[in-house]
């Protein structure tokens, strides 16, 4: 290694030594001392002094003035050191002679320093490499140009094919140098003028397949790389490991490089194939390296012409190649032609200057010499040769990977900003262009037509029954059958069975038929049909239960079990309308969009369907539901409690059933909500099912049994009338006979008062005859027993016979006055008299029956 490096210094001092001094002459030609600054143990810039040779060569065979001028350049070793790049120049400067011109600028860190002092030593560099984007500022680096183009010219390129293709999403994996690292700055910041979403920026310096890997699992599909040659093999052998080519995803490699498609070196792991299938269809955008056209130039070489000549000498001496072999040539063109420029200027007036002996300042030297580049237009090996704020126009190549080479698809005018693509030539392994992040349709999941059809019928159809019910109740409310029920109450039971009901009507609509303010009004319609409903509904059947309970174990009066009832209705009918209304005013119910998984579709490439519902929901929707819970559960478990200690009285049967079925229902419909509401449409199918069966038990236990007897036995209702009328002529009876029991009453206590005056004369009567006093006790029953061994008169009054006969009428009128029948208990006070097995204590009732004579026994059993 050390004799090649040595091998290579020593070819380098016979080139500046042939440069220095040149062949020998047949006309002497005018210096123009030119310093060129590059390190010289670099193969990059091994491969140039052929190109500057060529050029030189070709300078000495042009006509007057240019041929009248021989550029001498002396070589600076600039080692890519900054300070000792600094220091050379200062040397040179100060050896002499005088220079104008700086040509090189490999090293960007060198060149960034060198450029900024540009001015104070009234120097103009013309620079072989590409520059910068730092060094854009013209204000600064005013004296540096380049016939390279920019890094900022191939950004620029690549943010136009990002908006050909409507790419607004990227990743970037960049390689770490001090130049590549300085253009992803550049990249970003027009990325982001661009308006395009940077999804990550990996490193090449960590490992190349975990920078990969991070930029798959972002879902990246576009990836800019910014790496250089040597590192192309590594990065799509990783690329080829981990998947990412292919149809889904476009490579784009920015590293300005001139030198075509080249993988590189073999990878451990990855075969020749391997890697040309992942780079297959990437495009490289870089610089072009030789013009297209096949005319001559200002050197009177055609491209090709001078490519043969490069390659020849680059043989012959056995330097290596360096893909800026042309850009030098050019720029050793434009040094000639600028400083030939400036020193026939400066020539020419003071030759013809009005004062003799008038010399040009160093200061309108500089002057002259920055004008004259930036004014310089040639056509050179590399195409045009012009200047715009010190950077080199041309065109960008997009070269794209097809099979084992490149092809040209497209070009990016650095002076017109316009990209133009070969259509036909460009070619991607998909239908079109990758897309530039996974297609995701996202897809409405609301409840199933039909199945909302079924649903919705079934409501109405209970709805309807619920209608007739309440119709057939109010119109044959004096039934002694419905007349004997709760009255009010059933009706409210029946609101509670229709409000629910409506729920499924108004729930089953999604936001796809109807608009967003309307959607959220459903939300508080849907919140409030179903809480009021269920409250009304299950506080009527707690009600009833309570009274039936209350008349087996506490035999309240019946008036104050209605007034109760009616006030716990009312209660629980406050707290449900006051939770509800601070609910909504809070925080009120709002359309909210549920994503479900990811589901990918066959039909289309990287397509994945993104299913969605909507539903109503709030910001602390946990809490107002615990909160409603929190009271309607202890009320269920009384329900449930009560039911359950009236099951052996038959008229509570039904009515327990009835509590069971709404418990076991509210529970399961919470159960069943909570758990499918993740799926609105689920639980929209599962919460109308159990709500619409709660309802049919209700009405079936409650109202059927009723309902059905009245329909079926319609004579029935043609004989109420006479009912109706016999029981007027029972009231008309009882009141009859409670007016002759007050006359009968009367009469007793009238009988008593004699019988009581009696006994006294009796007493009076033995005390005057004996002559002594006795106390004698007489009752009614002694009187009774004491008359029946003798006799009395017919006429007398109050004789034995005539009390007995007139206890014997009495007493059956005073049983009888205490049975409903003849005024003792209304039988419209409570429906729990509608039937015999009303009575809960059987031997009060049995007594009764027995002692009530055949038709009032009949009568009772009827109304009982």
């Amino acid at each position: 290694m050390e004799r090649c490096g040595r091998a290579e210094v020593f070819r380098l001092l016979l080139l500046v030594c042939w440069l220095t001094v040149g062949p020998v002459l047949a006309q002497v030609r005018h210096p123009l001392p030119v310093l060129w600054l590059m390190p010289m143990r670099e193969n990059l810039t091994a491969g140039v002094g052929p190109a500057v040779r060529l050029a030189l060569q070709d300078l000495k065979k042009q006509p007057p003035p240019l041929g009248n001028y021989e550029l001498q350049l002396q070589l600076l070793d600039s080692q890519c050191d900054p300070a000792k790049s600094l220091k050379a120049l200062f040397d040179a400067m100060w050896a002499g002679p005088k220079y104008m011109l700086l040509l090189g600028g490999v090293c960007p860190s060198v060149t960034a320093l060198i450029a900024r002092s540009l001015p104070a030593l009234n120097l103009v560099q013309v620079s072989f490499a590409a520059t910068s984007p730092s060094l854009s500022n013209r204000k600064w680096y005013g004296n540096l140009f380049s016939t390279v183009p920019s890094d900022r010219a191939l950004n620029q390129a690549t943010v136009k094919l990002l908006q050909r293709h409507k790419w607004t999403r990227v990743g970037i994996i960049t390689q770490e140098t001090p130049r590549l690292s300085q253009m992803r700055k550049d990249l970003l910041r027009q990325l982001l003028k661009a308006e395009v979403q940077v999804v990550s920026t990996e490193s090449l310096s960590d490992d190349v397949c975990s920078s990969l890997k991070t930029l798959k699992d972002r879902d990246v599909r576009i990836v800019i790389g910014q790496f250089e040659e040597d590192s192309a093999a590594d990065v799509f052998c990783c690329a080829h490991r981990l998947n990412v080519f292919g149809a889904g995803y476009q490579w784009m490699v920015v590293d300005g490089g001139t030198a075509g498609w080249r993988l590189g070196r073999r990878v451990s792991g990855c075969s020749d194939n391997n890697l040309h299938q992942a780079a297959d269809g990437s495009i490289r955008l870089q610089v072009r390296q030789l013009r297209n056209a096949n005319t001559a130039g200002v050197s009177g070489r055609t491209p090709q012409d001078y490519r043969d000549s490069y390659l020849r000498q680059l043989i012959q001496e056995g330097s290596h190649f360096s893909p800026l072999h042309a850009f030098a040539y050019d720029t050793v063109w434009v040094a000639a032609k600028a400083l030939s420029q400036v020193t026939e200027a400066v020539k020419h007036r003071e030759k013809y200057s009005v004062r003799r002996n008038v010399t040009v300042s160093e200061e309108e030297v500089q002057k002259m010499l920055l004008d004259a580049v930036r004014s310089t237009q040639l056509e050179g090996v590399t195409g045009p040769v012009f200047f715009r704020n010190g950077e080199r126009m041309t065109a960008i190549e997009l070269i794209q990977f097809q099979g084992s080479s490149g092809v040209l698809v497209g070009e990016f005018s650095t002076s017109t900003q316009q990209l133009r693509l070969l259509n036909h030539l460009l070619k991607f392994k998909g239908p079109g262009p990758a897309r530039d992040r996974t297609l995701v349709r996202l897809q409405r999941r609301g409840v199933n037509l039909l199945v909302y059809s079924a649903v919705s019928s079934a409501a109405a159809v209970i709805i309807i029954i619920t209608l007739i019910v309440l119709c057939f109740i109010g119109i044959h409310r004096k039934h002694r059958l419905l007349r004997s029920s709760a009255g009010p109450q059933d009706q409210l039971l029946l609101l509670g069975v229709l409000l629910s009901s409506s729920w499924v009507l108004v729930s089953g609509l999604d936001g796809s038929s109807v608009s967003d303010w309307t959607f959220e009004t459903l939300c508080s319609v849907r919140l409030w049909t179903l809480s009021v409903g269920h409250t009304v509904g299950f506080t009527v059947l707690l009600t009833r239960t309570w009274r039936v309970y209350s008349l087996c174990r506490i035999k309240h009066q019946q008036q104050r079990r209605r007034q109760r009832a009616g006030r716990v209705v009312l209660c629980l009918l406050l707290l449900d309308v006051f939770v509800l209304t601070t609910w909504q005013i809070l925080d009120p119910l709002r359309r909210v969009v549920l994503q479900h998984r990811s589901e990918s579709d066959s039909s289309g490439l990287d397509v994945v369907v993104r299913p969605y519902s909507e539903l109503c929901s709030c910001a602390n929707m946990e809490l107002w539901l615990t909160a409603v819970y929190g009271y309607k559960g202890p009320l269920l478990g009384l329900g449930c409690f009560l039911a359950w200690s009236i099951r052996s009285v038959q008229v509570g049967r039904h009515l327990t059933l009835s509590v069971f079925a709404v418990t076991v229902f509210s529970a399961s419909g919470v159960t069943g909500s909570l758990l499918t509401s993740h799926n609105p449409p689920v639980q929209f199918c599962v919460s109308s099912v159990l709500i619409l069966c709660c309802n049919i038990f209700v009405l079936s236990f409650l109202f059927g049994p009723t309902v059905s007897h009245l329909w079926v036995n319609g004579g029935e209702l043609q004989g109420d009338a006479a009912e109706e009328e016999d029981e007027n002529q029972l009231s008309r009876l009882n009141q009859q006979l409670r007016r002759r029991t007050a006359q009968l009453d009367a009469e007793i206590e009238t009988v008593a008062m004699q019988l009581s005056e009696m006994s006294e004369s009796k007493m009076l009567h033995k005390r005057t005859n004996n002559g002594e006093v006795r106390p004698v006790s007489w009752t009614h029953e002694a009187q009774v027993c004491a008359d029946d061994r003798k006799p009395s008169r017919p006429e007398d009054v109050n004789s034995p016979e005539l009390v007995r006969r007139r206890f014997s009428v009495q007493l059956p009128i005073l049983h009888h006055s205490y049975l409903p029948v003849v005024g003792g208990v209304s039988s419209s006070s409570s429906s729990l008299f509608g039937g015999r097995d009303a009575f809960v204590h059987q031997d009060v009732l049995m007594t009764t029956v027995t002692s009530c004579p055949p038709d009032a026994a009949r009568l009772e059993s009827r109304h009982c």
